[in-house]
């Protein structure tokens, strides 16, 4: 016996269809799950795909979840197969670069709520500690994003050697600092002040400057310069 084919969009009254509304209404008066499913255009037999895009974005954790989803992450997922799990991987990769592109062609000093919500949306929603690095041209534009190390929920080891290294391999001439809070709470701990002093120095020695140190959550973030902790 045959199997039924997979459940798509347009078994779907006209005006419910996602891809209708974002043509006639505009992106922003979708859903996520409606979002996801123009994406993945069918379901599986059985499955309608608004139902098959719902289950991905609550097994990655959401959009946020979803925007660092890897290849391995994203296979077990039933229905996602290889043409749909790269569609995904493109479309997600394009959406970190345009978050970058801004950072890339002026000056982080001059939007520095631009690089809040670049590392935010990079870090911000990690379940363990990770620290990263901007690294910055003279013109402090944004040459390369790393994650360095990533720890538990509580704290990370950060090895100033590697971050000099780094800097160094970059040619850069300042760096941003970064790290997310998974307790949700941005505020600087007195180990992060005393994380980000020892940089600072390490740094110097090589003429790289540390122009901020900013700590995010998914919500939000604190730099260190504006808080006079640098």
């Amino acid at each position: 016996m045959q199997s039924p084919p997979p459940v798509g969009l347009k078994c779907l009254p006209a005006a419910c269809r996602p891809r209708e509304k974002l043509l006639g209404l505009g992106a922003p008066a979708l859903s996520d799950a409606e979002l996801i499913a123009v994406l993945l255009r069918t379901g599986l037999p059985g499955k309608h795909v608004l139902q098959l895009a719902q289950e991905l974005l609550d097994a990655l954790g959401g959009v946020a979840g979803l925007l660092h989803a890897d290849a391995a992450a994203l296979k077990p997922v039933k229905g996602l197969g290889p043409s749909k799990r790269a569609l995904i991987m493109a479309v997600m990769e394009l959406a970190r670069r345009a978050l970058a592109q801004p950072l890339k062609t002026r000056s982080v000093l001059n939007d520095p709520k631009a690089a809040t919500d670049f590392l935010r949306l990079q870090i911000g929603d990690r379940p363990h500690e990770v620290f990263a690095l901007m690294l910055l041209d003279s013109q402090h534009r944004l040459i390369a994003f790393e994650e360095l190390f990533r720890g538990t929920v509580n704290q990370a080891s950060v090895y100033p050697r590697e971050v000099v290294l780094r800097a160094l391999h970059h040619q850069a001439a300042a760096v941003l600092l970064a790290h997310n809070h998974p307790s949700g709470l941005a505020e600087p701990s007195p180990a992060d002040i005393a994380l980000t002093r020892n940089l600072r120095d390490a740094l110097a020695l090589v003429g790289v400057r540390v122009l901020d140190h900013i700590v995010v959550t998914r919500e939000r973030g604190a730099s260190f310069a504006e808080l006079g902790l640098l």
